[in-house]
C-alpha cells in the first residue's frame, strides 16, 4: 500500500506527494491524484506503480506542511481538479451497529417497536455480505453535495446559520473515478469526517437528507493499493487545547454489516453515477458519535480522527455562523 497527499504552493501550484515518514516525495508530471488515476488507467498500470516510478526525489518536510507552517498547504487527498461540480459526495449509513443503535435511540417508538433505521441495519446483517459477484441487501444512501463542500486537514467545517447543530462523524471514505468506458474504478480509501446536523435529524428521521447537506473533510492522506479489512482508531473533541471527549472506534469490513463491494454496487448501479470522467467520494458509515454522549460542539472546537493504517490524523476546527438567517427569494424571469 502507498499513502499519497495532494498539496499546493502559491507559486508552484498543485502537486501529488508520496508519504515517506517525515517527508513528502513530490511526483512529477501529475498535479492531482485524479490525473494520476486517469494516466494509470490509460497505461494499464496501478496507481501505486505509476506514482512510485514518477517521483522526482524532491522532498518537502511533512511536519511543517501538516502543522500549517509551510508555504505548501494540504489539499483534500482526492478531488476533481478541474470541475468541483463533477465530484459527487455521497454516503451510506447504518453499516455499523453503533450507528443503528444511535438512530434507534433518536427515533424510538413508545411501543418499543423497531425503528425503520434498526430494521434497515438488520437487513444489512442478514443480506449485506453476499457471495462475490452477487447482489446483497441495499443499504441506506444519502447525498451530501458536490466538491465545493470538501475540506482538507486543518480547514474549518461550518455550521450554517440555519442549522441546529454540527457534529463529527468519523469514518472511512472511498475515492472513485469513472473511466472513459463508464466503468467505476476505486482509487483508494481515506479518513473522513462526514459531519452532519444530528439535532435537526433527531426531530424526524425524514430530516436526515437535510442534515447531511453540510461541509465535510477527508485526509490528510489517501491509501492506494489496499483493501478495507478491519481497523481501529480514536476520535476526540478538543476545546481550548484540552480533550473533552475521546472514544475508540472500529471500522472496515470485519466491523461492518455490508461488504465494500456490496456498498459500491448499490451506489454505482445507477447509470447517472457512471458518467465518464466524474469523481466520487463515498462515505462508508460511522461507528461512534459524540452526539450520542450529549456532547454539544462549540465554536472553535477541534475534531480529530485517527485510524490505524491511514497515516496522520485528520483535524478540523468547527465554525458556527451565529448570524440571523436571511430569506432566500427566487426572482421570476
Amino acid at each position: 500500500m502507498l499513502r499519497l497527499v495532494q498539496l499546493k504552493h502559491s507559486k508552484r501550484g498543485r502537486h501529488v506527494g508520496i508519504v515517506n515518514g517525515k517527508a513528502l516525495v513530490l511526483v512529477a508530471e501529475y498535479q492531482s491524484v485524479f490525473e494520476l488515476a486517469l494516466a494509470a488507467i490509460a497505461l494499464k498500470k496501478s496507481i501505486q506503480d505509476l506514482a512510485e516510478t514518477s517521483n522526482t526525489a524532491e522532498e518537502v518536510n511533512y511536519d511543517s506542511v501538516y502543522k500549517g507552517d509551510s508555504e505548501w498547504r494540504l489539499l483534500p487527498p482526492f478531488d476533481h481538479p478541474h470541475e468541483a461540480s463533477r465530484c459527487l459526495i455521497t454516503g451510506t449509513g447504518l453499516t455499523h451497529q453503533a450507528s443503528a443503535t444511535n438512530r434507534q435511540a433518536m427515533h424510538a417508538k413508545a411501543d418499543a417497536e423497531l425503528t425503520d433505521s434498526m430494521k434497515m441495519y438488520r437487513w444489512g446483517v442478514e443480506g449485506g455480505r453476499p457471495a462475490p459477484g452477487t447482489i446483497g441487501a441495499s443499504p441506506e444512501w444519502f447525498y451530501k453535495g458536490c466538491g465545493t463542500i470538501l475540506r482538507a486537514h486543518n480547514e474549518t467545517l461550518d455550521v450554517p446559520n440555519f442549522a441546529d447543530d454540527g457534529g463529527e462523524e468519523a469514518e472511512v471514505a472511498g475515492a472513485y473515478i469513472v473511466d472513459p468506458n463508464g466503468i467505476p474504478r476505486r482509487v483508494g480509501f481515506m479518513i473522513g469526517n462526514e459531519f452532519s446536523d444530528h439535532v435537526f435529524e433527531k426531530k424526524n428521521y425524514l430530516y436526515l437528507a437535510h442534515s447531511k447537506l453540510r461541509t465535510c473533510s477527508i485526509g490528510p492522506e489517501i491509501v492506494v493499493g489496499g483493501g478495507l479489512e478491519g481497523s481501529q482508531g480514536t476520535v476526540k473533541i478538543e476545546r481550548d487545547g484540552k480533550s473533552i471527549w475521546c472514544q475508540p472506534f472500529s471500522t472496515g469490513e470485519s466491523n461492518m454489516c455490508h461488504t465494500v463491494t456490496n456498498l459500491e454496487h448499490h451506489h454505482f448501479k445507477y447509470p447517472t453515477h457512471r458518467r465518464a470522467g466524474d469523481a466520487h467520494i463515498h462515505f462508508l458509515g460511522a461507528d461512534v458519535f459524540s452526539f450520542r454522549d450529549n456532547v454539544v460542539l462549540q465554536d472553535g472546537d477541534v475534531m480529530e480522527i485517527q485510524l490505524d493504517g491511514f497515516g496522520r490524523p485528520l483535524r478540523n476546527p468547527i465554525r458556527i455562523d451565529k448570524s440571523k438567517p436571511q430569506f432566500v427569494e427566487v426572482k421570476p424571469l
